[in-house]
């Protein structure tokens, strides 16, 4: 079963429950800013002036997140989280939600920040790429 895209109104209210944030943006992209708590594992990664498809993505995502809970997947505008949620898919991952509006929004959702969602800089601990590819 395909992952549900949800907006950026239902995004934001997953995250008071035991839903699981999962950010695919790159680095510096998240580092800019990002739900209170997500995780970081960049779909495509900072390279050279450019992005890079993660070719660890998968094996991140299956060492990382928890199989029992809903995962959220945002990106910057929708794109990047839709392909990402198929991998979960894929993977076996059950209850997998696509933020369509992602971070900055689209034609059809203003996005995460635009909704009033909580953003932060800081990182949750063991949380960013950083860490889970230590």
């Amino acid at each position: 079963m395909p992952a549900r895209i949800i907006s950026s109104t239902e995004a934001i209210a997953l995250l008071d429950t035991d839903a699981v944030f999962l950010d695919v943006r790159s680095v510096p992209e998240f580092e800019a800013g990002h739900a209170p708590g997500a995780y970081n594992i960049p779909l495509l990664e900072s390279r050279g002036g450019g992005l890079v498809p993660n070719a660890k993505f998968a094996d991140e995502v299956a060492a990382a997140l928890p199989r029992d809970r809903t995962i959220v997947v945002a990106c910057k505008a929708g794109g990047r989280s839709a392909k990402a949620a198929a991998v979960l898919v894929q993977l076996g991952f059950e209850r997998v939600l696509d933020h369509g509006g992602g971070w900055s929004g689209n034609a059809t959702d203003v996005g995460w920040a635009r909704s009033g969602g909580p953003q932060t800089t800081a990182d949750a601990e063991g949380r960013s790429h950083r860490e889970l590819v230590r």
